[in-house]
């Protein structure tokens, strides 16, 4: 009998360990969110937003003050359209701006906000104007190389020998 009763506290020993496991790899790798504060939306439109996807951090002064909640196109002005969801403790001007922005090189793509002067507050369901568009690694390159071609080419001569 007592063999059966440390089996059963083994057993359920390992499960809450694989529970643990599967829980720390669904936090790292931003597929489970728990946020138990009050929240709001806000929206934005940006040109290109590059790689950016739902459940990526927005992020201000290095600080995650929300996440992004939905990436849709809309067809109207042919824009992405960005839903945030932003923490309630976390008051921003309505005026601020918001920027897409890469941890490091080549990482992961989150939203910046920089906060403007503006007394008023963002709240529920506001629009965020000030936009910046994400900066797309294979455009920056090929406007490098077009300017390299660019200055190798001879100078043009007005015809005379």
């Amino acid at each position: 009998m007592q063999q059966s009763k440390n089996d059963v506290w083994v057993g359920l020993f390992v499960m809450l360990g694989v529970l643990g496991l599967v829980f720390l790899a669904l936090q790292s790798a931003n597929l489970l969110t728990l946020n138990f504060e009050s929240s709001y939306r806000v929206t934005a439109r940006f040109d290109n937003i590059g790689g950016l996807k739902p459940k990526a951090a927005v992020r201000s002064a290095g600080v995650v003050v929300g996440r992004v909640e939905s990436v849709t196109f809309n067809d109207k002005t042919f824009q992405a359209q960005i839903t945030l969801v932003l923490q309630k403790r976390y008051a921003f001007p309505k005026d601020s701006s918001l920027k897409i922005l890469t941890s490091g090189l080549l990482g992961e793509q989150y939203i910046g906000i920089e906060a403007g002067a503006d007394e008023a507050t963002l709240v529920n369901g506001d629009v965020v104007t000030a936009t910046q568009s994400a900066i797309v690694l294979e455009n920056l390159i090929g406007q490098v190389l077009f300017n390299k071609a660019a200055e190798s080419e001879p100078a043009p001569t007005d015809g005379k020998k």
